[in-house]
């Protein structure tokens, strides 16, 4: 091949490398639109009008070089990419410049928290769109957004201080232009987040509420509430990420009455993420200070007026925050769930948590929560706070059914009296499900009450300090199958107990007895 020849060859090559990598459409640059930069100056209107520019166009890329942009809301539309360059911030503003747009209107009464309520009141919003993609090496700091939801919340403390009424009112104080989310979605379909690393991003990093094909890979989150929420979406994949929460939950399933009906979560595969409760800020600089009382878990619920169905989570790790939980309290359903594959180190009060119960924040409820159909596999915790290990719970009327766990080691911190040994949990009825509000429970590594067609099978438990309590407790539960079984006990102690538990069957368990 002569030298011109070879020299084209490789021009076409670099060319057509350059075209794939290349984002499809028409590249507009903030800095064009009056953007500065210069962390000073506001730049979301500028933004706002590459992005319309863009949009009028059919569609582009809306490019934000390196600098820090101080913005107000940012209003997404279809077919819109915005790339976030190593180097480029997007900084939210702080509150007193009232540039957040105002909440929306909202027929209420509300059946869930003001956060999950209003959207528009964020760093980055978008609502009934099609086609939008957040990318980029770059950063969002929420800067100036707020962790709580202010007057957004209005409560009706006569069930438990959780059901909101959020009506509008004719106060002065209404809406509030309170910035408290950095990106919220809402009915939105084909929607990538990827690479971008968001730092303090107020009530919720990411809110994505009833969308549909939705992916958020590969993305950093270091904040002080939540991670991110995902809410009545369907065909979700969440791969690759890391979530540090230290004061609230990291990756959040939920199906609130937001929309005004019932919604499904479904179609969901959450892979290869890490969940922390690290001070905020130290995930990032790597220095991953543990507080003590970290959040930062995976966890579905509590919200769940419609459900969730067809869920996947696998090859995650937990660090010094709270384990996994499957929470199913407002009448909706949770069905065909299957966890694998899952590390912690020191979760705080609990490894693993199902619960069902009667919160019932849904209206014209006729349907009781239910679970099941839930398999957990193949999970190691190290450092199991004293609390417990395993809770199970199910409501008299409607056990949760056909849980199996399997291949699951706990090493727990250990240390229950025989007074601890001796308590039963009180039925949390309407109350928030958090197993805090149960306080430590009777049996260091297995408690059930209230199932059926439960299985536990190649499950071992063994404790650092000497500890009172059984390994496992069974209350009212109808056909448990117990296979390789192998707990460490207390010299005196009785390993399991079981109470009012019909069709038990126990294999491969020296030791323990019906």
């Amino acid at each position: 091949m002569n030298k011109k020849l070879c020299c084209f060859f490789v021009l076409c090559v670099v060319s057509a490398f350059t075209l794939h990598a290349r984002p499809f459409g028409n590249n507009y640059d903030v800095r064009k639109f009056g953007a500065r930069g210069d962390g000073k100056h506001l730049d979301s209107p500028a933004i706002n009008k590459a992005i319309a520019k863009a949009a009028a166009a059919g569609g582009g890329t809306v490019l934000f070089p390196a600098g820090t942009y101080l913005c107000g809301s940012i209003h997404l539309r279809s077919n819109i990419h915005l790339q976030i360059d190593a180097g480029a911030t997007i900084l939210g503003a702080p509150q007193k410049m009232k540039v957040y747009d105002a909440e929306e209107y909202f027929a209420g009464p509300a059946y869930q928290d003001g956060g999950h309520t209003y959207f528009h009141n964020s760093l980055i919003w978008g609502e009934n769109l099609t086609n939008v993609f957040i990318t980029g090496n770059g950063m969002i700091n929420g800067g100036g957004l707020v962790a709580n939801d202010g007057i957004e919340n209005i409560m009706d403390h006569s069930v438990d201080n959780e059901r909101a009424d959020l009506t509008f009112t004719s106060s002065t104080n209404w809406p509030q232009h309170l910035g408290n989310k950095s990106i919220a979605l809402k009915l939105c379909r084909n929607v990538l987040i990827r690479d971008i690393t968001i730092y303090h991003g107020g009530h919720f990093c990411i809110l994505a509420t009833g969308c549909d094909n939705l992916t958020v890979d590969n993305v950093t989150l270091d904040t002080d509430r939540d991670g991110m929420d995902i809410d009545c979406c369907r065909n979700t994949m969440i791969s690759n990420c890391r979530v540090n929460s230290p004061h609230d939950d990291g990756i959040c399933l939920k199906s609130t009455y937001a929309l005004g009906r019932l919604a499904l979560t479904e179609n969901l595969t959450i892979v290869n993420c890490q969940v922390s409760g690290f001070r905020e800020g130290t995930l990032i600089d790597g220095t991953m200070v543990p507080t003590g009382r970290g959040t930062g878990r995976i966890k579905f619920g509590t919200e769940s007026s419609g459900g969730y169905r067809n869920c996947t989570v696998a090859n995650c790790t937990f660090r010094d925050c709270h384990g996994l939980a499957l929470e199913e309290v407002d009448g909706g359903i949770m069905d065909d769930i299957a966890i694998n594959n899952i590390t912690m180190i020191n979760p705080i009060d609990y490894a693993i948590y199902i619960t069902t119960g009667k919160r019932d924040r849904t209206p014209n409820l006729t349907t009781t929560s239910c679970a099941r159909n839930i398999l957990i596999s193949n999970v190691i915790a190290e450092g199991v706070s004293s609390r417990s290990g395993i809770q199970i719970f199910g409501l008299p009327e409607l056990p949760v059914e056909g849980i199996r766990l399997d291949n699951i080691r706990l090493i727990c911190d250990g240390g229950g009296t025989a007074a601890d040994a001796a308590r039963v949990p009180k039925e949390l009825g309407a109350g928030y499900p958090e197993p805090a509000r149960l306080g430590v429970m009777p049996a260091y590594g297995v408690y059930v009450r209230d199932a059926r067609d439960l299985e536990l099978a190649n499950i071992t438990t063994s404790f650092e300090t000497n500890d009172l309590r059984s390994a496992m407790i069974c209350t009212n539960v109808t056909n448990l199958e117990i296979d390789n079984f192998k707990p460490q006990v207390a010299s005196g102690v009785t390993p399991a107990r079981f109470e009012d538990v019909g069709g038990l069957v126990i294999r491969n368990s020296p030791g323990i007895s019906q």
